[in-house]
Order: C-alpha cells, then sequence, then structure tokens
C-alpha cells in the first residue's frame, strides 16, 4: 500500500515541497513512504525500512488503486537523497528531476531512490560520505573500487528481485542514475539475468569496461540505453562517456547518445530527452 507523506521531515527529502510547488506538481505526481529492504543498513530496523522507499508515484495514486506495475530505480550521484555531503551529486538529485518528466503516454510509474552507503571516499582525502564505491582517482578508470562495485551492484540486484516479487515484470523496470549513480546502473543493468524495461545513464560511464564482454547477460543485449552528458562536465569529462557509449556499441548494445551544453547537472532539453524515452520504453497498454 501507498502511504502519503504527511511529516514535513521526510518532506524535507524532496526539493520541491513549497507550497506553490507542491501544488504544481499534485494533480500529477503523489509523495509516499513505504516500507522495503534498505540495500544498505543505516540506523535501527524501522529507519532503514523508511529511508530507501521514499519517492513519488507519477498519475497520483489514491488509496484503493493498485500498486503501480511500472517501476524506476532511480540511483542518485551518492544516493543521499539531499542530505548533505552526499559524492559529487547534482544540486537536487534525481527526486527533483522527476516532477519535471512528461509521462503522459505511461502508465502509472513508481519511483524509488535507493541510499548508498557511507563510506571513507579516497578522491576527497579519506572523508566519509554517502558513496556508492571509493573513487581512487581523478582518471576514475585507471584504478577502480572492484570490491565497491559489486557491493553496490548487489544491492541494487536485491532492490530489483524484491520489487519483482511483488508482481512487477523486470521487463517494466528502468534503472536510471546520475553520475556515480550512472555508472551503477549500467554495471548492474548489463549483467541482470532479465530483461530489463530499459537503463538511462546520466553524466557517467561505464565502470569495470573491460570485464562486460564475458560478464554481460544477453537477456538486456538489446535493451535500450540512454546516455546523456554535458560537454563541459569537469567531474566526470565527456570524453570518458563518449569512451564507454563506443565501448558498449562496439559490444552490440543499442545506445542514444545525447550531449548538451552544460557542465555535470540536468539541462532542460535533457528532462524532454528522458521524458521521451520513458514514453517509449514504459509505453502504457493498449
Amino acid at each position: 500500500t501507498l502511504t502519503t507523506i504527511q511529516d514535513p521531515a521526510l518532506q524535507t527529502y524532496h526539493p520541491w515541497t513549497g507550497e506553490a510547488e507542491a501544488a504544481r506538481i499534485k494533480p500529477r505526481f503523489q509523495l509516499y513512504a513505504e516500507a522495503g529492504p534498505a540495500p544498505f543498513a543505516r540506523g535501527p530496523a524501522a529507519e532503514r525500512t523508511a529511508l530507501v522507499a521514499i519517492g513519488v508515484v507519477s498519475r497520483r495514486a489514491t488509496a484503493d488503486e493498485r500498486l503501480p506495475l511500472d517501476l524506476v530505480v532511480a540511483i542518485d550521484a551518492s544516493g543521499s537523497m539531499g542530505r548533505p555531503g552526499g559524492l559529487d551529486r547534482a544540486e537536487a538529485g534525481l527526486a527533483a528531476l522527476v516532477p519535471q518528466l512528461d509521462l503522459r503516454n505511461c502508465a502509472p510509474i513508481r519511483f524509488v531512490f535507493p541510499h548508498a552507503p557511507d563510506m571513507p571516499v579516497t578522491i576527497n582525502g579519506g572523508y566519509v560520505m554517502p558513496a556508492w564505491y571509493d573513487i581512487l582517482g581523478t582518471d576514475l578508470v585507471q584504478r577502480q573500487d572492484t570490491a565497491g562495485i559489486h557491493r553496490s551492484a548487489a544491492a541494487i540486484t536485491a532492490l530489483i528481485e524484491h520489487e519483482m516479487a511483488r508482481g512487477i515484470a523486470a521487463n517494466r523496470i528502468v534503472l536510471a542514475g546520475f553520475s556515480q549513480g550512472s555508472a551503477i546502473a549500467l554495471h548492474t543493468g548489463l549483467r541482470y539475468p532479465k530483461r530489463l524495461a530499459g537503463i538511462v545513464a546520466l553524466s557517467g560511464y561505464l565502470p569495470l569496461a573491460e570485464s562486460l564482454a564475458v560478464e554481460r547477460s544477453f537477456a538486456n543485449t538489446d535493451t535500450p540505453i540512454l546516455m546523456c552528458h554535458g560537454n563541459m562536465d569537469p567531474v566526470v569529462p565527456i570524453q570518458r562517456g563518449e569512451a564507454s557509449r563506443d565501448r558498449l556499441s562496439s559490444l552490440g548494445y543499442r545506445v542514444q547518445w545525447q550531449s548538451y551544453p552544460m557542465e555535470h547537472s540536468v539541462h532542460p532539453q535533457e528532462v524532454a530527452d528522458i521524458s521521451a524515452f520513458l514514453q517509449r520504453v514504459l509505453a502504457a497498454p493498449d
């Protein structure tokens, strides 16, 4: 069941909770809090389950409606959901992007925003912060935190399996991510053993690219992939994204590539491109 959020403290996870903005999105989206498995343990059990599944449902759900059977797992830069200190996170995060999407041709979609663990991050002097894996240097791929990437991929896989057990088909699930979240979305989705609806990779790159050829799942060989990148990105240079695109294309993946005049952020045209992608891969049944 879905529970509309009443607690203002929970609403602080969402950047659009001002009265005017809340009134604008109310006809299309409902904030909710829902129990679910936390990818990484943090705090008491009740707190862990509440935090992981805070999200939104498109096309405002009511108490007697069934749980939407389409799902977007949105993996933010650090899974910080607006908490300060997240690694290289966009100013508002993926949660703020959702109300801007045009999903008029989609069935109701549930969005969930999993949390990353707190860990020391080498490139930031070992400071402990939310991150999906350690960043060992500015090159991003010369030395990689293989164990950390695998741990986060396993956590996202467990979240997908949990949602499938609730009745959501794998081919109605989209993995989306920004920055580090983009890397985890690509790594996890391309190795997942059941076909997914699509993968959205924003301002990120393909980690552990050299192992993909032998580790990939052929169930997702033809899964649509949208990759978006800023051509002035100082955090993940566009050349890193282009190299990832080229690697995927060489392995036969269908990659839609879009670049924009921006840094490590989200462009208005990018919002339109993501909307069109979701309308295509999660089109409402006839």
